[in-house]
């Protein structure tokens, strides 16, 4: 599997690109385990509001910047069976959620982020209040894991 990181981890979030790159294959690797099949690339791009607005209009036809977009591509034959993808992950608004929380950083808002779009990438959906509460049951118990 590889991971890629594009854009920058804001300085204040006191998190280094490769620790993002850590948490994300950690977090790919639950995700893909949780449904038996490979993921062979995922791309995370940091992004900030402006692109996370445009990438929300143009992937999903929604406007407005939201706290991360998964895009998955299913592999192309000759490719083994699996998964590939990229997650868009917004930093502006991990800093505007993060404070709201108690005894949370930014860091770790960030990476919920970075879980929750691997969570979606295997396929889980939290379109229900029950689903929400199962993946991010999920997600934090993949963060206690670092």
């Amino acid at each position: 599997m590889q991971i890629d990181i594009t854009g920058s981890v804001p300085k204040d979030f006191a998190l280094t690109k490769a620790e993002v790159k850590a948490a994300a294959t950690l977090f790919a690797a639950r995700s893909s385990a949780r449904v038996g099949l490979v993921f062979h690339e995922v791309v995370v791009h940091l992004i900030r509001d402006a692109e996370s607005d445009e990438m929300h209009r143009v992937l999903m036809k929604i406007a407005g910047a939201t706290d991360v977009i998964t895009q998955a591509y299913d592999a192309i034959p000759p490719e083994e069976p699996g998964l590939s993808g990229e997650l868009f992950v917004n930093t502006d608004q991990a800093r505007r959620a993060a404070p709201k929380r108690r005894n949370w950083s930014l860091a770790k808002e960030l990476l919920l982020y970075v879980a929750h779009g691997m969570d979606h990438l295997s396929g889980a959906d939290d379109r229900s209040e029950r689903d929400f509460a199962t993946m991010r049951r999920r997600e934090l118990a993949w963060l206690r894991a670092l």
